[in-house]
C-alpha cells in the first residue's frame, strides 16, 4: 500500500506557497499608492505639447554682427532641434506706431532654412510703455510691465499673427518673482497673471496651435521687495487658476549643484540650491490638480565665473561644466520624462558679451566665435526624444566634425 501522507505534504505546500505568493502581490499592490511609486504622476502627461525631451539652447541672433549663421550652424551641430530666442518688444516696436519686423524675418527664415525650430521670448518693454517709470532699463532694471497691460497683448498678437504656424512655442516674459525684471517693483503674482492673461488670448486668437510656455522663475529663498521664492510665487499663480493661460509651466534650473543631489542636500539646506528643485516644482504641479501637464526647462547651466562674488562660490571649471549639462540632460531623460518635454540651456554666447557679463560665464561658447569643452560635451551625448535615441557620437566621426549633416533629435 502506497503511503500518500508524503504526496500530500507536498500539494499542500505547493497551494500555501501559491496563496501566499498571490496575497503578497495583492498586498503590494495595495501598499504603493500612485504617489509613492510616481510622485511626479508622469502617466497623467498623454498628450505632451513637446516631444520628451526636446533639445533646446538659448541664441542671441539679432544684432547679427556676421555671427548669427554660425551660431545656428552651431546648434546643427549640437543635433539640438531647437533655439530660444528673445523677440525684444522694444526692437519690434519702438514707437506706439512703428513697426520694424525686418530682422525677425530675417532670423526666421534663416532657422527655418536649417530646420531649426523656435522657442520666442516675449519681454524688453519698450520705454514708451512705462513713460513715468524712474530708470532705464537695461542699468536700473532688466524689465518692466507696461502700464497698460492691453498694449502687451497688442503686442503679442501682433508678432503671432504675423508668424502664425512659423513659432513652435512662446514664452511669456521672464523671472516676474523678481523685483528687477518687474521695473524695480514689488514682485506681484496677480499683476503677471493679468500680463499672461492678455499675452495668452491674443496669441491663441492669432495662432492657436502654439505653445504657451508660463515664465521660468529665479529660484530664490528671499521673500521680500526684491524677490519671492519660485515655489511661492508660483502657488500664487495656481491660486489665481494662471493655468488657463497656457499649455506649459516653465522653469528655471541653473546648477548650483551635481544634476543628482537631492533637493534636501542642497547646500545650507536650501532647496532652491538644487537642480532638481525642478521636482519641488513639479510636486506644486500635481498638489493642484495639474498633473496633466508638462513642464518646460527654460534655463539650464553651470558657470564658471570666478570674477563676480556672488557666482564664485558655485562655479566650476570648464571640464567640469561640461560634464554636469551632460549628466542634467541625463537625469532628466531617465528620471523625467515624459512631464518634461522642452530642455533648454545656456547659452549660444551674445558676440557683445565682455567678461564682466556674469552671462558669458554661463555660456558653452565664447564671445569671440570658439566653442568651450561644454559645447562638445552637449554635441556629442547620448540624445533621447520620444521614442528615438541617438547613441553617444565619436567627437572625431564626420558628424562631430561638421563633415557630414549631425542628425537633430527630434
Amino acid at each position: 500500500m502506497r503511503d500518500h501522507r508524503g504526496g500530500r505534504a507536498v500539494r499542500m505546500l505547493v497551494r500555501a506557497g501559491r496563496a501566499l505568493i498571490l496575497i503578497m502581490g495583492i498586498a503590494l499592490l495595495l501598499s504603493v499608492p500612485v504617489s509613492s511609486a510616481d510622485a511626479f504622476m508622469g502617466w497623467a502627461v498623454t498628450d505632451p505639447p513637446f516631444v520628451p525631451l526636446t533639445y533646446s539652447i538659448q541664441t542671441f541672433l539679432w544684432w547679427d554682427n556676421g555671427s548669427a549663421g554660425l551660431h545656428m550652424d552651431w546648434v546643427k551641430l549640437m543635433s539640438f532641434s531647437h533655439v530660444k530666442q528673445t523677440f525684444a518688444w522694444e526692437d519690434i516696436q519702438p514707437e506706439p506706431d512703428q513697426w520694424r519686423w525686418e530682422r525677425a524675418d530675417a532670423v526666421l527664415g534663416e532657422l527655418e532654412r536649417r530646420g531649426l525650430g523656435v522657442i520666442v521670448r516675449l519681454t524688453d518693454a519698450p520705454a514708451w510703455t512705462h513713460p513715468n517709470l524712474p530708470g532705464v532699463r537695461g542699468i536700473d532694471f532688466v524689465d518692466a510691465p507696461p502700464d497698460d497691460f492691453a498694449l502687451f497683448g497688442q503686442y503679442c498678437g501682433a508678432v503671432a499673427s504675423r508668424y502664425a504656424g512659423r513659432i513652435a512655442g512662446y514664452q511669456i516674459w521672464n523671472e516676474p518673482n523678481l523685483g528687477r525684471e518687474w521695473g524695480n517693483s514689488t514682485p506681484d503674482a496677480a499683476g503677471y497673471v493679468a500680463l499672461l492673461a492678455e499675452c495668452s488670448r491674443a496669441i491663441r486668437a492669432a495662432d492657436p496651435n502654439a505653445i504657451l510656455i508660463s515664465a521660468g522663475m529665479a529660484p530664490t529663498g528671499n521673500w521680500d521687495a526684491t524677490a519671492w521664492p519660485d515655489d511661492m510665487f508660483l502657488q500664487a499663480m495656481y491660486d489665481l487658476d494662471f493655468q488657463q493661460y497656457i499649455d506649459v509651466v516653465g522653469v528655471h534650473a541653473p546648477g548650483y549643484t551635481a544634476p543628482d543631489v537631492a533637493p534636501e542636500d542642497g547646500p545650507g539646506g536650501n532647496r532652491f540650491f538644487a537642480f532638481r528643485r525642478v521636482e519641488d516644482i513639479r510636486r506644486i504641479m500635481v498638489d493642484n490638480g495639474d498633473a496633466a501637464r508638462q513642464l518646460a526647462i527654460l534655463e539650464t547651466g553651470y558657470t564658471t565665473d570666478q570674477i563676480h562674488d556672488s557666482m564664485r562660490w558655485f562655479a566650476v571649471t570648464e571640464f567640469v561644466q561640461g560634464r554636469r549639462l551632460m549628466a542634467a540632460y541625463q537625469y532628466a531623460a531617465e528620471n523625467w520624462r515624459p512631464w518634461i518635454g522642452l530642455m533648454s540651456a545656456i547659452y549660444i554666447a551674445d558676440p557683445a558679451w565682455l567678461p564682466e557679463d556674469e552671462e558669458m560665464w554661463w555660456a558653452v561658447t565664447t564671445p569671440d566665435g570658439y566653442t568651450r569643452p561644454a559645447f562638445i560635451d552637449l554635441a556629442n551625448m547620448a540624445k533621447y526624444c520620444g521614442d528615438a535615441e541617438l547613441p553617444p557620437r565619436d567627437p572625431s566621426s564626420p558628424e562631430a566634425t561638421g563633415l557630414a549633416p549631425a542628425r537633430a533629435c527630434g
